[in-house]
């Protein structure tokens, strides 16, 4: 059974320090894949991200006048909107450890949001053609990834608790004719941290691998020591 070892952030992190994170992290594991995987989970202050390839014409404000920091990075996918009460995850996973197939990889991702809601006794549902997850028709979790040599970065983000209000400056997704929803409309008491621990065993479940998990008070630099 592959090893992963789960690293939750008990603080915001700015997206490019994550971003940074991440590429250091896939590096690493490029130049010796028998190293574990990781999942690093966290949230993000109030940023705009776009895919490689994303429109500029999903965005409804002019990036040059807003405070807001917004991104254009190498993962798949349109616009879309991170801030705090929202679950990010991060897999760097060897893909070669479990299936080569991008679309195996998206629908497993899936598969962990799935787990999630249903640990809440809501219905996580796909849309075919579409990449996410959602419910009653709602939006609930977006997926954006970048793999290379097999090695994933990027990964999902799980609306729990926040400010939805980010979302009305673009097209979320690109997918204009949806609407997003997020966990606390269906349930007002949800609690972010409770949240991200049924996220990391449904991650655990769906990837059949053992759980390890790296303590909050962890930095980056920490991890480093610990794994490689």
């Amino acid at each position: 059974m592959p090893k992963c070892l789960f690293y939750q952030c008990d603080r915001p992190v700015p997206y490019l320090k994550a971003l940074a994170w991440q590429q250091q992290l896939v590096k690493l594991r490029q130049q010796d894949p028998y190293r574990p995987d990781v999942l690093i989970i966290l949230e993000h202050p109030s940023v705009y991200t776009l895919g490689q390839a994303s429109s500029m014409e999903f965005v409804k404000f002019d990036p040059n006048q807003t405070d807001i920091e917004i991104h254009r990075t190498e993962r798949g996918g349109e616009v879309t909107y991170h801030t705090l009460g929202q679950i990010v995850a991060y897999p760097i996973l060897n893909l070669k450890n479990y299936q080569q197939d991008l679309h195996w990889y998206l629908r497993q991702l899936e598969e962990v949001i799935i787990l999630t809601l249903a640990s809440y006794n809501l219905v996580g549902e796909r849309i075919s053609g579409l990449t996410g997850v959602w419910i009653e028709g709602k939006k609930i979790a977006q997926i954006g990834i970048k793999v290379s040599k097999w090695i994933t970065m990027h990964g999902l983000s799980l609306n729990v608790n926040m400010d939805m209000n980010g979302f009305d400056l673009i097209v979320p997704c690109g997918i204009g004719d949806r609407q997003v929803c997020q966990l606390k409309e269906f349930i007002p008491t949800i609690n972010v941290e409770s949240v991200k621990a049924s996220l990391i065993k449904a991650f655990g479940e769906v990837f059949v691998v053992s759980v390890n998990i790296v303590p909050n008070d962890f930095d980056l630099s920490d991890l480093l020591n610990l794994i490689y």
